[in-house]
């Protein structure tokens, strides 16, 4: 009688008309001309570049329709030393949902943390991939950004221990040592939730110089490859401000941006809190691991096999055209 009150729950919930994700653009961009390469305006980022791979990165960004979007980018070279390349010039483009073709947004000058501001503008309901192209050798990096009608419905995922099988498989990646990998079923479980219309959520308490690492995992997983947001403001392995990120930007996507979020699924303490206090209900948060069940929360015991079979395959499509 539970299961079945879930998932009325959830079919009241995304019964809202919204329009469905769109999953194929971004992932499928069209040929691509990068800008014409120019020597760094510094004699150091020319040694830097030279001496160090790049190891650059985008923060995710999701917008409420209407809203003007900015995306964040960091660049850096090295994954140990990450050195900042700062004062250089950076070219944004951006495509996606109901575009034939890469669309520019100009020229960027990195700031003192190697960082820009890429002004997206308001932009139609839709998916689409930001790329970011230095100019003084070519390096490039992605990013993505959502744009969505309220109360889109949609599904949030922490990453570490919940959908790989331990919280430290991303450093391990990030050391080059194995593939994290991942809980059986956990892929399909999101893939379910793709093919079902649902918005994906990939919240994270990992700093973002380990991005790279989780773009290649989500790919190695047949995995969307957003929306994917990491600790912009972490520094060591386990930044100290989980709880809080993860609160407050759940608060942001269902205050600000008018998320639906039907379902969230997390392994720690720290998720459970922070998805109580964001406003997300104990009935729709599914806990994996010791804390299983803890706090009022729903239990995932030992893998995702009979929680995918019992919820997940019954879980209602997502009313969206």
């Amino acid at each position: 009688m539970r299961a079945l009150a879930l998932f009325t729950l959830l079919a009241v919930s995304a019964n809202v008309g919204a329009q469905c994700p769109d999953f194929t653009s971004p992932a499928n961009p069209p040929s691509f001309s990068k800008p014409t390469k120019k020597s760094f305006r510094s004699f150091g980022n020319t040694v830097l570049a030279g001496l160090y791979k790049p190891w650059h990165m985008a923060h995710d960004q999701m917008v409420r329709s209407g809203q003007a979007a900015t995306i964040t980018a960091k660049f850096d070279y090295d994954a140990v030393l990450h050195k900042d390349l700062e004062g250089e010039y950076v070219h944004a483009y951006l495509y996606g949902t109901g575009m034939s073709g890469w669309s520019y947004l100009g020229r960027y000058t990195t700031d003192s943390d190697g960082k820009i501001q890429v002004n997206a503008g308001p932009r139609a309901v839709g998916e689409y991939r930001v790329r970011l192209v230095v100019e003084g050798d070519l390096s490039q990096v992605d990013g993505y950004l959502s744009v969505v009608d309220p109360n889109r419905p949609a599904v949030l995922f922490d990453i570490d221990g919940t959908l790989t099988i331990n919280d430290f498989e991303a450093y391990a990646d990030y050391l080059g040592v194995k593939t994290a990998q991942a809980y059986y079923y956990a892929a399909e479980t999101v893939r379910a939730y793709r093919d079902k219309g649902y918005q994906l959520v990939f919240l994270t308490a990992r700093p973002y110089w380990v991005t790279k690492d989780a773009r290649e995992w989500f790919t190695y997983q047949q995995l969307p490859q957003w929306h994917y947001r990491a600790n912009p403001y972490g520094a060591g392995p386990i930044p100290p401000d989980t709880q809080a990120h993860k609160t407050n930007y759940v608060k942001y996507l269902r205050e600000q941006v008018g998320l639906n979020i039907v379902r969230a699924y997390g392994n720690a303490t720290t998720d459970i809190a922070a998805y109580a206090d964001g406003g997300i209900p104990k009935a729709q948060t599914w806990i994996i691991g010791e804390n299983a069940g803890a706090s009022g929360t729903q239990p995932i015991y030992g893998d995702y096999s009979y929680h995918f079979s019992s919820v997940v395959a019954g879980t209602p499509n997502a009313s969206c055209n």
